[in-house]
């Protein structure tokens, strides 16, 4: 039977408190929690779908990305490499990114399939690219290429 995200990472936490991993068991754990507050915002016996639990899942990592610049540019690179750390333990839970190539021919498709003739079309191209490609290409790269490909 295929496990779900939240139960993967019910594993994953066991074998990494056993394990004693400090930078895998607080990013897990920091998953698995905001997992539980996401289903009780849902209701009691409330499931995550597998398209909630990879937007959890990249909003982590787009957090704890965000967090290792600004410790960057405030020179504590030792803050900076454990969110840098954290993100890479989390981001093993994404689907694998698109290629530049791969990106490039699903946003056509997309473009073609939405009838998006020039630059003005951009946001009925973009609704559509972010749903269908989420988890699988970053936002900021969706939109650069659909730039590039409408303009």
């Amino acid at each position: 039977m295929h496990m779900t995200l939240t139960e993967k990472i019910a594993a994953d936490l066991m074998a990494v408190m056993k394990g004693g991993d400090k930078v895998a068991l607080e990013a897990i754990r920091a998953a698995k929690t905001a997992f539980l507050m996401a289903k009780s915002d849902k209701g009691t016996d409330a499931v995550l779908t597998a398209d909630e639990e990879l937007r959890i899942i990249q909003k982590l990592v787009k957090q704890r990305r965000e967090s290792a610049d600004i410790y960057k540019a405030n020179d504590r690179m030792d803050l900076c490499d454990k969110e840098i750390a954290e993100a890479t333990v989390l981001e093993k839970y994404l689907p694998a990114k698109m290629g530049e190539a791969e990106l490039e021919n699903a946003l056509r498709a997309i473009i073609e399939k939405t009838g998006a003739k020039s630059p003005a079309d951009m946001g009925k191209v973009m609704g559509t690219a972010t749903k269908e490609l989420a988890g699988k290409a970053d936002g900021k790269e969706i939109s650069a290429m659909v730039k590039k490909l409408l303009g």
